[in-house]
């Protein structure tokens, strides 16, 4: 049997086309690098053999089916590179610049208002630090706190005691003047009538005493006051010994002096009670003596004249030596008696008051700053930068929110320093009268200090809370037209404008004047009425969005 001779044909089928892979295009019947197809050309013809016709048809079929499986590579090669390739064109397309457009605002018709936001601190009217100045008392070595009578956060009530001190108490009482010496009978001054006013808040009338003379009524309503607490008051003579009863011995003395002088004025001979009668005074023995005179009577009738006179003056001096000792003791009684000593003492000007912290600790010595407490109304102090100070003024409507609790509360600016100053510790009234150099404040930079007082009185529980105070710096007089201040444009003629876009793209320029500005937002009013209403858009600024591929 003849062999076959027919065409052999290798076909090396491709994998799938990766993504993003370039294929080499070949077109059928052209030989290309890259083709999978190996031809090999047929042999010269076989001799007809049986049979032959039938391998010859066959090897036709293969050939064939190499050619389609081809162009079927060549379409899919095709596909893939149009999904990669791109075309100069599109290319410049896509790093153009992106198509403009234009954002528009509606204009509106309200009321504008200019803001000045800032933080600040909730503190009371008044803050003092409480710096016990008692001594130490007699014995002892040093003072120390011996007792502690409230906790921080508590209330506290006029003439209540706050801690004592070597067994003596610290209490406080109503008055905004602050203590500066010890309150003695005998003084006078507004700080005493403050002490009569406090007691007679107590129920303890100084009656009859002038208002502000530490006289025998405030020692009365003084020494009850201390009393009711359970303590001794102290007594204005000290350990020096007792001034009155020095004073009532020395008029005793002066009285039994005065008994004296008269006892012997009253046992003196009157001048002319001698033997003898019709005798003148101050006439000489033997001179001028009628019948049956005796010598020497004139003699005794001046020695007893003399006498007379003698008693006469020791009584007159007996009587101005009583007088004097009973002006002394006058005196005396007057100074004497309890006094307030200022380390005793904390004036506060209302009540309830706040402990806000105590530093001090029973069985520790009593230096330096015992307890805070806070009292009078509740207030805002913030501090503003100086491009700020200018806007913020006295009067000013004021908004304070706090973010912990969610308390809000409408004020006003109550104050203005004309200044800057940095925060310091809040202010400080020790019970004998130091007060510390720097007000109460705000933490943070220094600035303008701002007070903003609220219309209604604050809850305790805002005390040293920071806040947020909005302050209207300026405000429309009505409702008005205003726009984003972005819409405003100044062209080089000078005219301020707003550029209105119509709903069918027409855009038109209006002239207007400005007013107040506030919030990103200005008040306008247009040249020509009529040519700006509210619900006109106005263009503010260019879009620019991407371009479709």
């Amino acid at each position: 049997m003849a062999q076959d001779t027919g065409t052999a044909v290798d076909v090396a089928q491709p994998g799938p086309p990766e993504p993003g892979t370039a294929l080499d295009v070949v077109q059928p019947g052209l030989p290309e690098p890259g083709t999978a197809l190996d031809v090999v050309q047929p042999g010269p013809p076989e001799p007809d053999l049986p049979g032959a016709g039938a391998r010859g048809a066959s090897g036709r079929r293969r050939w064939v089916a190499a050619v389609a499986v081809g162009a079927v590579l060549t379409t899919l090669g095709g596909m893939g590179a149009a999904l990669v390739v791109k075309s100069p064109a599109q290319a410049a397309a896509e790093a153009a610049a992106p198509r403009a457009d234009v954002l528009t605002a509606t204009v509106e018709h309200r009321v504008l208002t200019s803001s000045v936001i800032t933080r600040g601190q909730v503190v009371a009217g008044q803050t003092v630090e409480v710096i016990p100045q008692v001594s130490a008392g007699t014995g002892a070595a040093r003072p120390v706190i011996t007792k502690m009578r409230v906790r921080p956060g508590d209330t506290v009530q006029a003439g209540q005691v706050l801690m004592e001190v070597s067994g003596r108490p610290v209490f406080v009482l109503e008055g905004s003047l602050p203590v500066y010496r010890d309150l003695v009978p005998g003084a006078t001054g507004d700080d005493i009538a403050q002490l009569q006013k406090a007691l007679k808040a107590l129920g303890r009338s100084s009656a009859p005493d002038p208002a502000g003379s530490f006289g025998a009524g405030t020692k009365a309503a003084l020494t009850s006051f201390y009393t009711a607490m359970g303590y001794a008051p102290v007594s204005a003579n000290g350990a020096g010994g007792d001034p009155v009863e020095e004073a009532r011995s020395q008029v005793t003395l002066a009285q039994r002096a005065l008994e004296d002088a008269r006892s012997a004025q009253a046992q003196a001979p009157k001048s002319g009670s001698g033997s003898g009668t019709g005798s003148k005074s101050g006439s000489g023995a033997g001179e001028d003596a009628g019948p049956g005179a005796k010598p020497g009577s004139g003699a005794r009738a001046e020695a007893e004249a003399g006498a007379a006179r003698d008693g006469a003056k020791a009584v007159r001096r007996a009587q101005e030596d009583l007088a004097e000792a009973r002006k002394k003791l006058t005196a005396a009684e007057a100074v004497a008696g309890p006094k307030l000593p200022a380390g005793e003492v904390v004036f506060l000007q209302s009540f309830p008051a706040r402990v806000d912290s105590v530093a001090a600790k029973v069985g520790a010595e009593a230096t330096g700053t015992a307890m805070t407490l806070s009292a009078g109304k509740l207030v805002v102090q913030a501090r503003v930068p100086e491009y700020q100070k200018d806007l913020v003024r006295p009067g000013r409507a004021a908004e304070i929110y706090s973010e912990v609790t969610g308390l809000s509360a409408k004020g006003e600016v109550t104050l203005v320093s004309d200044k800057p100053s940095t925060p310091g510790a809040p202010s400080a009234q020790a019970p004998g009268g130091a007060d510390a150099p720097a007000p109460g404040g705000v933490q943070g930079a220094s600035g303008w200090l701002v007070e903003i007082t609220p219309g209604a009185p604050l809850k305790a529980e805002l005390t040293g809370q920071d806040v947020r105070v909005t302050v209207t710096a300026a405000s429309t007089d009505g409702a008005s037209l205003v726009v984003p201040i972005t819409a405003i444009s100044s062209g080089a003629d000078g005219r301020t404008t707003v550029t209105v876009l119509a709903g069918s793209g027409e855009r038109r320029r209006v002239e207007i004047r400005t007013g107040t500005a506030g919030d990103g937002f200005v008040a306008v009013t247009p040249v020509a009425d009529g040519s700006l209403a509210s619900g006109d858009r106005v263009i503010t600024g260019v879009a620019r969005e991407k371009a479709s591929p």
